[in-house]
């Protein structure tokens, strides 16, 4: 897959307890984040002070676990990446030599029947926003989890979200990326093959 053709037409909502939703998300994924990027990185967004906002660390410390998944993570229950440092890494990971693809990984809340929605849209997310914080836009693709309801007592409402939840839905996300990274490697191997018997 070329990186350049890695676009988006629209978001992607999927709920993480549909069945078959690993397998359905990694299409999402292998359609639309370019595996072939040389400086792809994931900023996984959050504290693990929080429980509702521990879904990005979570993620980054599942994917920092696959050995089998190459890329730069940003962002772990060990090195959280939160709003004390974001605009700082940020600035590090732009500043680098090779320009990054950066896909964005973040908890937010939503209306109660949004809960347990995993969504992926083109462009940057708002870190913060779900806490009224005003922090950079960050990332090319974002992958966003609802955690819980948003609109009122936000910062109390993530600080009471279920544990389960984040593991869970960040679990579906690491395994998706995976899935979608070994598939895309398939992908390669076979249009190899191919080209090889028809030379």
């Amino acid at each position: 897959m070329n990186s350049q053709a890695a676009t988006f037409k629209e978001s992607t909502t999927i709920n993480y307890k549909e069945t078959g939703v690993v397998w359905r998300l990694s299409n999402h994924f292998l359609e639309n984040i370019p595996f072939d990027h040389p400086n792809l990185v994931f900023c996984c967004i959050g504290t693990d002070r929080s429980t509702g906002d521990a879904l990005g660390p979570m993620t980054g410390s599942f994917l920092t676990q696959l050995s089998s998944f190459p890329f730069q993570i940003v962002g772990t229950l060990d090195n959280p990446l939160h709003a004390l440092n974001i605009e700082e890494i940020t600035q590090e990971l732009i500043n680098s030599p090779l320009k990054p693809y950066i896909v964005a990984i973040d908890a937010c809340l939503g209306n109660s029947g949004n809960i347990g929605q995993i969504i992926v849209h083109p462009g940057p997310l708002y870190p913060g926003k779900a806490v009224k914080k005003e922090l950079s836009p960050i990332g090319e693709v974002s992958i966003k989890a609802v955690v819980n309801i948003g609109g009122f007592m936000e910062y109390n409402v993530l600080q009471s979200t279920r544990l389960n939840i984040t593991f869970e839905m960040g679990k579906v996300i690491s395994r998706s990326l995976l899935l979608a990274w070994h598939r895309y490697n398939l992908k390669v191997i076979n249009n190899s093959n191919t080209d090889r018997n028809h030379n």
